[in-house]
């Protein structure tokens, strides 16, 4: 393998490696008030809620910016100011949830979970048993932290019959992981386009309940995060209220529609479960330990726990496997040093095997005979 003769392949959790149909797509300039764009606007907006099928139940609001700018409106926008947030931390993602509804001024409570476990229904229903204050669940639904599948349906359903509202960052597994709006209730859903469908970054999105958006109107103290804004406007004129991201918009249109032809979210699934066990197999040869139970783990990136050998040292690890062709992403533990690799982006088992091959090209750069943890 010459990595000379390509791009690195970025084994990340985002930005991800595109295809070529993706990148062409950007090479039209748009005028955002032209109806040609207020067309591509309506027609993305319309396959996303196709992929939750919610066309009946709830809108979706797409937003400038990155995945947390769209976290940050959604809990600004579907909380009221007296709101009381209850996040289930398992993750970094989750305490930047946290973070994020506290400085929105929301009075904000986090229920700890470790970070090798998926978060519990049973704990979920005592709290909101214990605290009736509460109003809002703030939930990742693949916390990408560790790799951890967390329980949406049951989540969901524990929320439901205590009558509070559910959030759900699931900016790494919507399009993958299934989704049925009709099956699950939530009041915000938040997802980007340089996740799972595999469009470029620059752009978030949020789906709302129907029945909750106009008691949404004036709960957000922010200008550029305000979704009912947005929503409103958007609907009234077909156009953003602010300059929009229209190269990352027309990307994401043709990677819906890759999306659509290679099958849908089953399918997007399959290829990322077959990458996922390419790399575990291949990975175990060489030595290395995956982080997580295989029964909590989501096939969208694995933490390895890092080699024991003392030459060792992610930053010589990166560069090594980057000369090799491909970009590995660091550990987001705080406890034992860790690294972690992507099974997401427009790649194949072939890919993943050459990733493999890539490591272990690194691990005999570096010396190390092994990737085995202590």
């Amino acid at each position: 393998m010459n990595a000379a003769h390509r791009d690195a392949i970025l084994l990340t959790p985002g930005p991800l490696t595109t295809t070529l149909r993706t990148k062409i797509a950007m090479l039209r300039d748009w005028g955002s008030w032209d109806s040609d764009f207020i067309a591509v606007t309506a027609r993305v907006r319309r396959a996303l809620l196709e992929i939750i099928s919610g066309q009946d139940t709830h809108v979706v609001v797409p937003l400038q910016g990155s995945g947390t700018f769209s976290v940050e409106a959604a809990v600004a926008t579907v909380v009221p100011r007296e709101g009381h947030v209850l996040v289930l931390d398992n993750g970094a993602y989750c305490k930047r949830a946290a973070k994020l509804a506290t400085l929105m001024g929301r009075k904000t409570t986090v229920a700890p979970f470790d970070e090798a476990q998926a978060i519990s229904p049973q704990v979920l229903a005592q709290r909101l048993s214990d605290d009736p204050s509460i109003t809002h669940v703030v939930m990742i639904h693949c916390e990408t932290g560790a790799g951890v599948h967390n329980p949406l349906q049951d989540i969901a359903r524990v929320c439901a019959e205590h009558g509070k509202g559910l959030i759900v960052d699931a900016m790494s597994s919507f399009a993958a992981l299934e989704i049925d709006a009709r099956a699950v209730r939530f009041d915000a859903l938040i997802a980007a386009s340089g996740k799972c469908l595999e469009g470029v970054p620059g752009m978030g999105f949020v789906f709302l309940r129907k029945d909750i958006v106009a008691a949404c109107e004036g709960n957000c103290q922010s200008l550029a995060m305000d979704l009912h804004d947005q929503y409103i406007y958007m609907e009234k004129t077909g156009q953003w209220r602010f300059t929009p991201p229209t190269h990352v918009l027309v990307a994401l249109d043709e990677a819906i529609a890759q999306f659509q032809e290679e099958g849908g979210q089953p399918a997007r699934l399959a290829r990322y479960q077959g990458n996922y066990q390419t790399l575990i197999d291949g990975m175990a040869d060489l030595g290395f330990k995956p982080f997580l139970d295989p029964s909590i783990q989501a096939p969208i990136i694995v933490t390895f726990h890092a080699p024991a050998d003392p030459r060792y040292e992610f930053r010589r690890f990166y560069e090594a496997a980057k000369r090799h062709g491909f970009i590995l992403y660091p550990g987001k533990l705080t406890q034992i040093e860790t690294f972690r690799v992507g099974c997401i982006g427009a790649i194949g088992s072939v890919e993943m095997q050459q990733a493999v091959h890539a490591v272990a090209l690194a691990l005999k750069d570096l010396g190390i005979a092994s990737g085995a943890p202590a």
